[in-house]
């Protein structure tokens, strides 16, 4: 089974925000693959359903994001999901708004929920997707930054990011992922 994890906090509060970019692209993959995200394990928010083919879990856990490991491992051990069957979206400071990262496996960064999959999964070798989100002005703390709503301007340039996280993150159930990394890698109107 291929099992696709979107990063984010849990609660209205949250919503929309530029941290929550992974809950995001889930919600859209549900909604084209047709699988609900309402069933509730182990503090994660999943749901399970066929593409092409191939068996697929979508996840998004309901630990805040520092925490967001704690419930992804039990899921994993619970379903019998190996590590090269996973991915994980999740934004990225050091990347502009627009562009994607598609890595085979790498370090957390300065990111705490990946930090936490790395420490709960006990390895950094997974796949993943960062999704830029920019970095904050001058005077706005990060803090601040990633918890804010993304502004009207960004609007049609994050539905677009949004479509090709989503489009990158289907083909990575039924393609090899060195295909995905080659397709997806980039700017989303490059």
């Amino acid at each position: 089974m291929k099992c696709i994890i979107g990063l984010g906090n849990p609660g209205k509060k949250y919503e929309q925000t530029r941290h929550n970019v992974g809950f995001m692209v889930i919600d859209k993959l549900a909604e084209e693959l047709n699988i609900e995200v309402t069933d509730r394990k182990f503090k994660c928010d999943y749901g399970i359903g066929i593409h092409n083919g191939q068996k697929v879990m979508l996840v998004k856990p309901q630990t805040f994001m520092n925490l967001s490991g704690e419930g992804v491992r039990p899921l994993a051990d619970y379903y019998n999901i190996e590590l090269e069957d996973i991915i994980v979206l999740y934004d990225d400071l050091d990347l502009p708004l627009g562009k994607l990262r598609l890595r085979g496996k790498g370090t957390g960064g300065g990111h705490n929920g990946m930090k936490s999959l790395n420490q709960h999964l006990g390895s950094e070798k997974y796949k993943r997707i960062r999704i830029g989100i920019d970095r904050p002005d001058d005077g706005m703390t990060v803090v601040k930054y990633v918890l804010s709503k993304f502004r009207k301007d960004e609007q049609p340039l994050l539905e677009k990011v949004i479509d090709r996280t989503t489009d990158a993150s289907s083909s990575f159930i039924n393609e090899p992922f060195e295909e995905v990394m080659t397709e997806f890698n980039g700017d989303v109107d490059g």
